[in-house]
């Protein structure tokens, strides 16, 4: 009865003892099954991040290739400074040498130089001295040209004020072998043989006579203008005898005797007049007409206001 009970509660044991290991087994399977379960996911995931990390690493390849080919070029380039820069080193000696060279001789080439800088700076010295001395003539032969112009310009109102007077002083003898006009600076009266001479003659006709003396008193009234009788003859050949004997002679007559008739007003001074015989050899119309030959036996009386103001600026220049 004893070793039955044994026996059974050694069943019951042992029983008790494959279930409970039962239950442990199963349990450590089942966490085994997660293990692997969990190894799995995690085994995807890593290659999921093994993926990820040879994508960065072929990048990162990439690049140093990249850098490689940069660095080699670098060192190219490194090289080729290199040498540029033995070059210029040497090209730095070279111009050490050369300065060298210069500082040995500057002594003498500072006083060449020197001497030519003075040489230059005398020769411009004198330009500049010439320079002034044009500028300040030039200013002065602008001065003196505004006085001739100012001068030439009293002159011609003065001649045509002197032959407005005329012109007044002689106007009951208009187209009674009397013109008056002005030309080049100076008033020109001509009077035709008619109203002063008769053929072949020299003293002054009465008529004419009163024209001179009213031309007299213009000219006493102007003391600055100068007188100019000229006598003029046709080309008809005079054959006289005594004083006169040819045209030359009649011409040079008739000039004087207007002369002394202008002279007869004391306000006219006989160093203003000039008298002069032209002859046959200025004739104002040359045809060999009737009418041409009355127009040449003529007496001009040439009126020039004075040009002392005027000489006197042209001499200074």
């Amino acid at each position: 009865m004893h070793k039955l009970l044994y026996v059974f509660a050694f069943f019951f044991l042992m029983s008790c003892v494959s279930t409970k290991k039962y239950n442990q087994l199963n349990g450590n399977f089942q966490e085994s099954e997660k293990t692997v379960q969990t190894l799995k996911e995690q085994n995807q995931a890593l290659n999921v991040k093994n993926i990820e990390l040879q994508s960065k690493l072929d990048k990162q390849i990439k690049d140093i290739e990249e850098l490689s080919a940069k660095l080699k070029e670098t060192s190219q380039n490194l090289e080729s400074s290199n040498s540029s820069n033995q070059r210029l080193k040497q090209f730095n000696v070279d111009l050490e040498n050369q300065l060298n060279s210069l500082k040995a001789g500057s002594s003498e080439e500072i006083s060449r130089l020197m001497g030519k800088l003075q040489e230059a700076q005398t020769d411009l010295q004198k330009r500049e001295d010439i320079l002034k001395s044009a500028q300040t003539e030039l200013e002065q032969r602008s001065l003196r040209l505004k006085e001739l112009e100012e001068a030439l310009k009293q002159k011609d109102d003065a001649v045509k004020q002197l032959r407005q007077k005329v012109m007044d002083a002689l106007l009951g003898f208009n187209n009674k072998g009397l013109t008056i006009q002005e030309k080049n600076g100076k008033v020109y009266v001509s009077l035709d043989e008619q109203l002063l001479f008769k053929t072949g003659q020299w003293d002054v006709d009465p008529k004419g006579q009163q024209a001179l003396s009213n031309l007299a008193e213009v000219l006493g009234q102007n003391p600055d203008i100068n007188v100019l009788v000229e006598g003029h003859t046709d080309n008809v050949p005079m054959r006289g005898t005594g004083m006169v004997k040819d045209n030359w002679d009649l011409s040079v007559m008739r000039a004087t005797a207007v002369t002394r008739i202008l002279l007869k007003n004391k306000a006219v001074e006989p160093k203003r007049i000039t008298s002069a015989g032209r002859g046959e050899f200025f004739p104002i119309d040359e045809a060999n007409t009737q009418e041409a030959r009355q127009k040449n036996r003529r007496t001009e009386i040439i009126l020039t206001p004075r040009l002392d103001e005027i000489f006197r600026i042209l001499e200074s220049n």
